[in-house]
């Protein structure tokens, strides 16, 4: 598996590869946003680092270029402080962000998950399964244990596109939009009935729910591995 990391720190670079060759992936660096597209068109990487702050070009400017003609998953790095800039990486397309300074071991599995997507994408996987818990986006069926689970068409739809990105943070505003319409994008007392509704039925324990996880301030995450 061949991975891209863009970013213009010499330490990260220096920090990264060795320990990716270590994990079993062949890395390219890129310092440049012009470099990142380049090679993310010609290269074809299995999978991309991006550091939001490049000198040539935004990190976003990047995810909404490469988006328009390619699928490839994106991990971005990002300040603990730049909330906004995580939630709008998310909105034009990223897959997922890891906070700096992260660990390796984070980073590796972030990695391992997204790529597991990519898969599970191309073979157009439409059944999350965890815990006993089983949603099949074919046939529209909620079950806990082999029992039905009852939800509202709504609630389904929600669970439905947290499955179809399950381990993937999806944004508030992503969700509110696909189930509920662009107008009803900054309505965040609805996913907050909603997944409250969700929790009680299909978590074991809706006060410490191990299923969907609040990614505070930014959305929600279908957890679908321990």
């Amino acid at each position: 598996m061949h991975i891209l990391v863009v970013d213009d720190e010499p330490q990260i670079q220096r920090f990264l590869k060795p320990a990716l060759i270590a994990a079993g992936y062949e890395v390219t660096p890129a310092v440049n946003g012009a470099d990142a597209v380049r090679l993310i068109a010609t290269a074809a990487p299995d999978l991309v680092i991006l550091d939001l702050g490049l000198p040539d070009m935004d990190g976003k400017d990047i995810i909404a270029k490469v988006r328009e003609w390619s699928k490839v998953p994106v991990i971005v790095l990002s300040a603990r402080d730049r909330e906004t800039e995580k939630i709008a990486a998310l909105d034009l397309g990223a897959d997922d962000y890891v906070e700096k300074p992260f660990g390796i071991g984070e980073l590796i599995a972030r990695i391992r998950t997204a790529l597991r997507h990519k898969a599970q994408d191309e073979g157009n996987t439409t059944r999350f399964e965890r815990d006993g818990l089983v949603i099949d986006t074919l046939k529209r069926l909620v079950s806990r244990d082999g029992e039905a689970i009852r939800v509202t068409p709504k609630e389904y739809d929600l669970l439905a596109m947290l499955a179809r990105h399950a381990g993937r943070v999806v944004t508030h505003r992503q969700l509110l939009t696909s189930v509920w319409g662009p107008a009803h994008a900054e309505d965040l007392h609805y996913l907050r009935v909603f997944i409250g509704q969700l929790r009680t039925k299909i978590e074991r324990d809706p006060a410490n729910p191990r299923i969907i996880q609040t990614e505070p301030g930014i959305g929600y995450r279908l957890k679908d591995e321990e």
